[in-house]
């Protein structure tokens, strides 16, 4: 079990690291280098992806997808990351493809929170933290595991618009 201090320690951290990083003991089975992030956002959806050039290969280190039915995003916009926004559909996703491997989901998220500090809309530039623990069944790897991360990026429109 994951002690008071040990998730307010991680917590400072995340806020004192750079612009765009991840942490946490998901380290031990992924390794969370990174080269850059970006942000992909539309009606339904803030997508948050992590990359590393690693020689030939571009591997996605981190793709966090959160759904955002019911939420306004901006900045102030705090994301509870577990449960579901709809009977048998997560809120959020979170996978890993690193280069010249097939794409591996992590379990669904046990307990975890999304900020958004400024921007949320596609044009601009979004900054935002997020901490998550993950479900201990489930998934391919990282089951029981923290991940946590900053990120700063040009704001993309993931297309779809909105629905008619």
């Amino acid at each position: 079990m994951i002690s008071r201090l040990a998730v307010l320690s991680a917590v400072l951290l995340v806020g004192c690291s750079a612009e765009n990083s991840l942490s946490g003991s998901l380290s031990e089975v992924i390794e969370l280098e990174i080269s850059r992030s970006d942000v992909y956002r539309n009606d339904e959806a803030l997508q948050v992806t992590y990359y590393r050039t690693r020689g030939a290969f571009y591997d996605v280190v981190i793709r966090i997808s959160v759904s955002l039915k019911d939420i306004t995003l901006k900045p102030g916009t705090r994301i509870k990351l577990e449960g579901d926004y709809e009977e048998g559909h997560p809120r959020t996703s979170v996978a890993t493809a690193p280069g010249g491997e097939p794409v591996r989901l992590l379990p669904r998220i046990k307990k975890g929170d999304l900020f958004i500090s400024s921007g949320g809309q596609a044009g601009g530039v979004t900054s935002g933290n997020f901490s998550m623990l993950f479900e201990a069944t489930g998934g391919d790897l990282g089951n029981n595991r923290t991940l946590l991360g900053t990120f700063t990026a040009s704001t993309v429109d993931a297309g779809f618009g909105p629905l008619p």
